[in-house]
């Protein structure tokens, strides 16, 4: 790569990541704003832990990324894979096309939508917006990321390898086990992390579908920042972009030790 090239991506890099440093530095500012820097402190991450509110709206956080990744992972690879075998092309566009629709469309029009949707449940069920309903809406705009994710590693696979595996007696449910999932399971845990991503950094979606008992992490930052600059917000935000970079960093570990096992393998049948 040309030095310009390197400077370009220097420059980009530093425009991205140096206001969050500075959020992160700022966390630990003793003076309580963001306009000196007084002394190192912990007293924001105190204050924050000790605040029973803020704990529970970091574990419904976690609970409905959590649920909602696994769900949606597990609802958009068995579709990817529909789609994969899918011998009617017409109908495969036309569920691709509908899977893309959910990926470009505005948050508000997806967030409106589902409030409508549950408003309308909840007249005739008394079903009130809470949990279910932000865990609900969260497995609906997951799902097409996992679909796209997965989907390209499935084109990707060898064909003579699954016709191999049925020519020694393997049937759908074995192939499917033993030689498509593990196949594309490097996608998964990537669809995985991407959803897990998504619903923790999701907002204007959970901000239309959250009832008066029950907020998110990122519902909750938007009231705190509204009443005026808080360091418990930097000692948040800090807290949520370490467990999103542990988490790149383990999919990552993960990625890599399943492309050693596989290189095992190979170098063992051989």
């Amino acid at each position: 790569m040309k030095w310009y090239g390197k400077l370009y991506i220097g420059i980009l890099i530093a425009i991205l990541y140096i206001p969050i440093l500075f959020l992160m530095v700022y966390s630990f500012n003793s003076a309580g704003n963001m306009i000196h820097f007084e002394h190192f402190t912990l007293e924001h991450y105190q204050t924050l832990f000790q605040d029973d509110r803020l704990m529970s709206v970091i574990f419904n956080t976690i609970a409905i990324a959590l649920l909602a990744a696994s769900i949606s992972t597990v609802i958009g690879t068995f579709g990817a894979i529909a789609l994969y075998y899918l011998r009617n092309k017409k109908f495969k566009v036309t569920l691709l096309t509908l899977n893309n629709v959910l990926m470009v469309s505005s948050d508000v029009v997806i967030g409106a939508s589902f409030l409508i949707m549950f408003t309308a449940i909840g007249h005739f069920t008394g079903l009130g917006l809470g949990f279910s309903t932000v865990l609900a809406s969260h497995i609906a705009f997951c799902i097409p990321i996992v679909v796209i994710i997965v989907l390209p590693q499935l084109y990707e696979m060898n064909d003579n390898m699954l016709n191999a595996a049925r020519d020694l007696g393997a049937n759908e449910s074995q192939l499917l086990s033993s030689v498509i999932i593990p196949n594309i399971m490097p996608s998964i845990i990537g669809g995985f992390f991407m959803a897990l991503t998504y619903s923790l950094d999701d907002f204007t979606v959970s901000f239309f579908v959250t009832g008066n008992g029950f907020s998110v992490l990122s519902v909750e930052v938007y009231a705190m920042a509204r009443k005026g600059i808080s360091m418990e917000i930097n000692a948040i935000s800090t807290i949520l972009f370490v467990a999103i970079l542990i988490g790149i960093i383990g999919y990552y570990a993960i990625q890599h030790f399943v492309k050693r096992q596989k290189m095992v393998k190979r170098g063992v049948n051989e």
